[in-house]
């Protein structure tokens, strides 16, 4: 059994308005807020690094958990933009919780890796113990802020999210997850040579329609009707892909979370930064299902399905 126990999060001061991105890639501010949803996001400084926002999630997720580093069985960051391939970020940040011998696993999953981290957290937890997840991005450095670069350089912003999987206790017991791969479309969403690439349509074409169909499965699995669904955390990717997943899943739009019109897309970090922020929003305690989404490079998707404890 694993639960959901915290979320942490941390995003850089610097804002990006869509008039100053407008104005390097040949493209009005109100384009760039109809196509994605977004009306600034946030750029790391020069100084930050992957693991050094990383590691300022992962204080921020242990310290709302009540929990210290020393407690970790395990450590998983994922991450499309670290400066380095090999080792990762993970390594790093287990090093600045002061760990010396805590397995720390990197995921290079640009966009869905966090929740592939949450899936296989929720596995680990029961055997490893405690298990932070971490998501930290500066897409900004993987971007071209050019008119050629522009249907992808308009989306993307920096920040990190973590969360902790416990399997003693949470606000949420994890019920269920499911991961899939479509390696033959891969190429449509990838970094190479340290720059994003993205066919645009292509990825919201297959995004609209896989992620509606893993949650689909996921709550049919546990005979959970979509509409009874009390909050759907999703990959902060575009507005109008949430939109087109809470009108396939028939499902209240009100109850997808947002905050990309702030962040814009954080890729793997975004998933984790939109759950700590809906939980710092929460009020009462969770009293229906949850489900957690992505879809990012592999092409990698899926689905988390939490139920209040």
């Amino acid at each position: 059994m694993a639960f959901l126990r915290a979320f942490g999060s941390w995003l850089p001061a610097r804002q990006v308005s869509n008039h100053e991105v407008a104005a390097l890639v040949e493209a009005t501010p109100e384009w760039i807020l109809e196509m994605t949803g977004i009306e600034e996001r946030r750029y790391a400084a020069e100084t930050d690094t992957v693991a050094g926002i990383g590691l300022l999630a992962a204080r921020d997720c242990l310290d709302k958990a009540g929990a210290t580093a020393a407690e970790l069985g395990m450590i998983m960051v994922a991450s499309g933009s670290s400066e380095r391939f090999c080792p990762g970020p993970a390594s790093q940040i287990a090093t600045g919780l002061g760990l010396a011998s805590t397995p720390a696993l990197d995921l290079p999953i640009a966009s869905a890796g966090s929740l592939v981290g949450l899936a296989l957290a929720a596995h680990l937890a029961p055997a490893m113990g405690r298990v932070l997840v971490v998501g930290a991005e500066i897409m900004s450095r993987r971007i071209s802020l050019t008119p050629q670069g522009r249907n992808s350089s308009i989306l993307f912003g920096d920040g990190a999210g973590a969360a902790l999987v416990d399997a003693g206790s949470g606000f949420a017991r994890i019920v269920d997850s499911c991961l899939f791969t479509d390696g033959a479309s891969a190429e449509i969403l990838s970094v190479r040579d340290g720059q994003f690439s993205m066919d645009g349509p292509a990825v919201l074409m297959q995004a609209s329609r896989k992620i509606p169909r893993a949650i689909n499965e996921l709550l049919a699995r546990h005979q959970v009707d979509a509409k009874d669904v009390e909050a759907f955390l999703l990959h902060q990717a575009n507005l109008n892909l949430i939109k087109r997943v809470a009108a396939a899943l028939q499902a209240p739009p009100e109850r997808f979370f947002s905050n990309i019109a702030r962040y814009g897309n954080t890729s793997s970090a975004s998933l984790l930064i939109a759950a700590d922020e809906w939980r710092c929003q929460q009020t009462a305690p969770l009293s229906g299902p949850l489900v957690l989404s992505a879809f990012g490079s592999g092409l990698n998707w899926g689905a988390l399905l939490a139920v209040p404890c």
